[in-house]
């Protein structure tokens, strides 16, 4: 008898454990398919049953990225960081939401964190972006430099990413490095207006000495 209840008891746990896998699968083909708002909330009720999945916080607070909920993406990131401080998934979510809501500096404290836990990560392209529009904002056009320049190592086909190295190099009056950056961008995208006018501004600072 007590064989069989605990057999039972076993089949009935690898069932719950089962269901949950699926649902944490939902949540992130949700997310994958665009509909973030569904992987919302089923990742909420993932942190019903288990308030300290580290999958569902980061499904979560990615998915509330996309849908522009920003405060909120950063509260849930908060939440998660008492469970796990050095989570990379997380702390990328913390820079990306500063960013967002203008925090330039806590942002880029968070996505300079995020480098050093996960120099090859999954989002590492896309904060080296981040960081590369932040040293922008602050005038700091070499640093600017280096995190475009890096972004677009990891991302090789993003024009716009190129664009935007290439503007970083025309503000460091770098014209020659900023006339390849840009045509690198317009050999992606052609009709890339930015590029277009930065190709245009950067040839004529270098014919005429800068």
């Amino acid at each position: 008898m007590k064989n069989k209840i605990l057999t039972a008891a076993v089949l009935l746990t690898m069932s719950a454990v089962s269901l949950f896998a699926q649902l944490k699968e939902d949540a992130l083909v949700l997310y994958n398919q665009g509909n973030y708002n569904e992987a919302v909330k089923v990742c909420r009720g993932e942190l019903e049953t288990a308030p300290k999945n580290m999958d569902s916080y980061s499904v979560l607070t990615w998915s509330l990225l996309k849908l522009g909920k920003y405060e909120t993406a950063l509260e849930e990131a908060r939440k998660a960081l008492k469970i796990s401080r050095y989570d990379a998934r997380i702390v990328e979510v913390l820079g990306e939401a500063y960013y967002h809501l203008g925090k330039n500096t806590e942002a880029l404290k968070w996505f300079e964190e995020y480098t050093v836990l996960a120099p090859s990560g999954p989002r590492i392209d896309l904060v080296y972006y981040y960081m590369g529009e932040i040293f922008i904002l602050l005038s700091e056009y070499n640093h600017a430099d280096t995190s475009f320049t890096t972004a677009v190592h990891y991302s090789p086909n993003i024009a716009r990413w190129w664009s935007r190295l290439g503007y970083a190099r025309e503000m460091a009056k770098d014209y020659t490095y900023a006339i390849e950056a840009y045509k690198k961008a317009l050999s992606l995208k052609p009709s890339l207006s930015d590029a277009k006018r930065g190709l245009e501004r950067s040839e004529k600072s270098l014919r005429s000495g800068g």
